[in-house]
């Protein structure tokens, strides 16, 4: 609990401050003169101010947000000496880059993030399928799990290497959340040649972009050998001989892919009936023997199933991904704006109503997975951050009034006609984006509830 705590707000902070900073540094470039630069809304917990440019600099109680307030005649009085750094005396193109900078600098932290990764190098798992969900996409291509997945594109523009598990992740999530066929090259388990097939994910229903979208795709997770770990004491697997680092090739003659099949096939064995014996084939040292197994019938949560005692599925295989110094910021450019095509995307999903409201997630949410990640290390968290980073830049540059992205607007409005939108449109511009904003942040609240008392 207390990691999840530290690690949000610490999140928080850093893409909050980045994103004023964004605002604060081209406001200075263009010779506006700012005179708060805030961290946070409410009370002041702490700060100073500048002797040189008089600017101060504040720390507040609730870091959920932030701002820079400039100088500006409408919000007072400014005097005469002093007028030609207000910002509303600035030329279109100087206020259009300040607004812009904010978002763009949440942009830019994220390239940063990416590439830091990729030089530093991540641990990831192979791009080795798990035996695929019954009745998926993917067991209806011809997949049965041990296969490496080589290289992938959307059908018709070419495919790229696959270097991990997630890399192939990420195109399954592309592909199936842009309504795109994606093209694989893989190895079967025991091949030397490779294969070709085109997932259809075009015909997926994305309305709902969980893991049930994967669980309709049919790739879990990567593969888990069925090799044998802790054995229970007087329970089946002892009895039987099992011992820990046996692999389980067959079990009744049906040829085992991974862990997550073998322990399905012995839970179902205990489900209707007490379970039979079964004949299990390992490989042990290099040799293969037979053992016969009984599982035990137990019961929990009202549900009956079979049970040996036997821990099943050893941890994936794993590689280092790292790239060069070009390499790393290229990879982290083309990602970066790869996430950002997506989330604009699902956004423009969610309006249209073909994807639900439900896929939008709030700060408990954003807290959880930034505990989550950063129990999983600094790698994972500074990815955490890079999406973060992306998805509160895209959103502040979306155009609803309250935003950035209703500031350029009605910029834009003002370079087309020659004329700035009129402060009665903007008052009622602000009221109806404000009403836009509360609403999606009540209902970001009410999915992050629900996720947590389901």
């Amino acid at each position: 609990m207390l990691l999840t705590l530290v690690a949000f707000v610490v999140a928080i902070a850093l893409l909050v401050a980045v994103h004023e900073w964004g605002h604060f540094a081209m406001a200075r470039l263009c010779g506006v003169k700012v005179l708060k630069f805030s961290i946070g809304f409410g009370p002041r917990v702490g700060g100073w101010t500048s002797a040189t440019t008089g600017t101060e600099y504040q720390i507040a109680a609730l870091p959920l947000g932030g701002f820079v307030k400039m100088l500006d005649e409408r919000e007072g009085s400014v005097p005469p000496e002093e007028l030609s750094q207000a910002f509303n005396r600035q030329p279109l193109k100087s206020r259009a880059a300040i607004v812009a900078a904010g978002p763009l600098a949440n942009l830019v932290l994220a390239v940063m993030l990416y590439t830091l990764v990729n030089w530093m190098g991540v641990t990831e798992p192979q791009a080795i399928v798990s035996r695929p969900v019954s009745g998926s996409i993917a067991e209806k291509s011809g997949f049965v799990g041990g296969e490496r997945i080589l290289r992938a594109g959307f059908e018709g523009e070419g495919t790229d290497e696959v270097r991990s598990f997630e890399d192939f992740r990420w195109w399954l999530t592309r592909a199936a959340l842009g309504s795109e066929r994606l093209q694989l090259e893989y190895r079967a388990a025991g091949e030397t040649g490779a294969r070709s097939v085109v997932l259809p994910l075009d015909q997926l229903d994305v309305s709902h972009a969980d893991a049930t979208l994967f669980q309709s795709i049919g790739f879990i997770a990567p593969l888990s050998p069925a090799r044998v770990g802790d054995i229970t004491p007087a329970s089946p697997a002892e009895a039987a001989g099992l011992q820990p680092g046996d692999l389980v090739l067959q079990l009744d003659g049906t040829s085992i892919a991974d862990g997550a099949q073998l322990r399905d096939l012995i839970r179902k064995s205990g489900v209707s009936t007490l379970p039979s014996e079964q004949r299990w084939l390992l490989e042990r040292g290099g040799n293969r023997i037979t053992l016969l197994i009984t599982p035990r019938q137990e019961r929990q949560d009202g549900q009956t199933f079979g049970r040996v005692g036997a821990m099943i599925g050893a941890a994936p295989e794993t590689l280092s991904v790292r790239y060069g110094f070009w390499g790393g910021i290229q990879k982290a450019g083309v990602k970066t704006w790869e996430v950002s095509a997506l989330t604009l995307r699902m956004m423009a999903q969610i309006v249209t109503g073909v994807s639900s409201v439900r896929n939008l997630s709030g700060p408990i949410t954003i807290a959880d997975y930034a505990g989550k990640s950063a129990a999983m290390g600094i790698e994972q968290f500074l990815v955490f951050l890079a999406l973060i980073s992306i998805s509160l830049g895209v959103l502040n540059l979306l155009p609803l009034p309250v935003l950035d992205g209703g500031h350029l607007m009605y910029y834009g409005w003002e370079g087309l006609t020659g004329r700035a939108v009129s402060e009665a449109w903007l008052s009622g511009l602000q009221r109806v984006g404000l009403v836009v904003l509360l609403a999606m942040m009540s209902v970001a609240l009410f999915n992050d509830l629900s996720r947590l008392l389901s």
